[in-house]
């Protein structure tokens, strides 16, 4: 007998569709409406339903799944799904499919946001706000002209391209396969490239996911093969970029700026200098959230689609396992 277990926070529409996508294969809702608007969805399974459960909708703690014997599936609310994919966390027959595809509007804005208000010094003049001083900066940047190169160019680092597009950019994105052409992205170059890739970059934006390969690939020799009028823009995943080199590379000029929603270690601990740089903007891992109303609807699409295939027996999408 298959059993799903539901941790979406759904409205009562939503569950009666994800109840057709079902048919007669039973689904337990355990998610709460009211927790739609926070900026991530919590999911359990509940400790009576453990030995029943084949598949599950939500990022339930590992040590949960571990006691559901007949799990099959699993579809997480996140793009990223590292803590599910690692040696003996899940049985190695266990399907793991993610939300891949539902974030990317939310952080490439957040990111573009970011390098707009670093160009134009906006964290600089909220600093001077606090201290009441009315005092012009100088010279600002702009996107107009620009060489951005983003490394990592599947629907986040795609959709930021089209925005800086929009703006006059010339877009170079860095992937695996340089083959492979993506909407928003000028010229493609592989990891291979990268090096020559950075001297001629004006923005360098990160959305990659942790990996072995992609562990500090900016890194204190990178940084200095960029122009020191570089910035450096992370959203992706915090190892991607060696933020102890980071703070060395802003306090010693080899890079302009930066703006960081992932950081490595995350938090930073209280005394990391980067918290004192002025020229690197920090936010708290938010860009990702399901505080956009699209995400979520996108997140849900994404599972009921999932539900229909699973019930069929057809493939599942965004299969990560």
């Amino acid at each position: 007998m298959t059993c799903i277990i539901n941790c979406l926070p759904l409205n009562d529409d939503e569950r009666k569709a994800f109840r057709e996508a079902a048919g007669d294969m039973r689904q337990e809702f355990v998610g709460d409406l009211s927790a739609r608007r926070n900026i991530s969805w919590s999911a359990e399974v509940p400790e009576d339903l453990r030995e029943e459960t084949t598949a599950v909708i939500g990022n339930a703690p590992v040590e949960q799944l571990a006691e559901c014997p007949k799990l099959q599936w699993l579809q997480t609310f996140s793009a990223g799904v590292d803590s599910y994919l690692k040696p003996g966390a899940l049985a190695q027959d266990v399907q793991v499919t993610s939300a891949s595809g539902a974030y990317g509007h939310a952080v490439a804005e957040h990111m573009f946001a970011m390098t707009l208000a670093l160009l134009k010094d906006l964290p600089l003049y909220r600093d001077q706000q606090h201290d009441r001083r009315w005092k012009p900066s100088g010279h600002v940047g702009t996107l107009d002209g620009a060489n951005v190169v983003i490394l990592g160019t599947g629907d986040i680092g795609a959709h930021y391209a089209r925005l800086c597009r929009a703006c006059g950019s010339r877009t170079i994105g860095v992937r695996r396969n340089a083959a492979v052409a993506v909407d928003g992205i000028d010229d493609m170059h592989s990891f291979e490239e990268l090096d020559a890739v950075l001297q001629v970059a004006d923005v360098v934006a990160l959305a990659l996911p942790s990996t072995p390969e992609t562990r500090h690939i900016i890194n204190a020799e990178r940084m200095r093969l960029m122009s020191n009028n570089a910035m450096v823009i992370n959203a992706g995943r915090g190892d991607a970029i060696d933020c102890d080199a980071l703070a060395d590379a802003l306090n010693g000029g080899d890079i302009s700026c930066a703006g960081l929603d992932v950081t490595d270690p995350e938090p930073l601990p209280s005394e990391h200098p980067l918290w004192g740089e002025s020229r690197c903007l920090i936010t708290p891992h938010i860009a990702g959230g399901t505080h956009l109303k699209s995400t979520a609807d996108r997140i849900i699409a994404i599972a009921l689609d999932n539900v229909r295939n699973y019930v069929s027996g057809q493939a599942l999408s965004n299969r990560m396992r």
